[in-house]
């Protein structure tokens, strides 16, 4: 799979200095290597409250979770490129 066939979710909520930190890293991988990503306010959600409420930000690959409360840029590149 080529990394631009990837999506990256942020899970996150306002105010949360945590998702700013991980946002600016997602922006950065995500436009070196072409992939596109969304954020998702789990405030607008019960579901996603309830199951990352305590985790938050929560990074998704493809729709799996990939990593909580810090994003590690490499880690992240890794499985965008492997």
């Amino acid at each position: 799979m080529a990394p631009r066939d990837h999506t990256i979710t942020l899970l996150g909520k306002p105010g949360c200095h945590l998702c700013d930190d991980a946002r600016a890293v997602i922006r950065r991988v995500a436009a070196e290597l072409g992939v596109s990503w969304e954020e998702r306010d789990i405030t607008a959600s019960e579901e996603d409250q309830r199951a990352y409420g305590e985790m938050i930000p929560v990074t998704l690959v493809d729709g799996v979770q990939h990593d909580f409360w810090r994003v590690d840029e490499t880690r992240l590149r890794t499985a965008l490129t492997a």
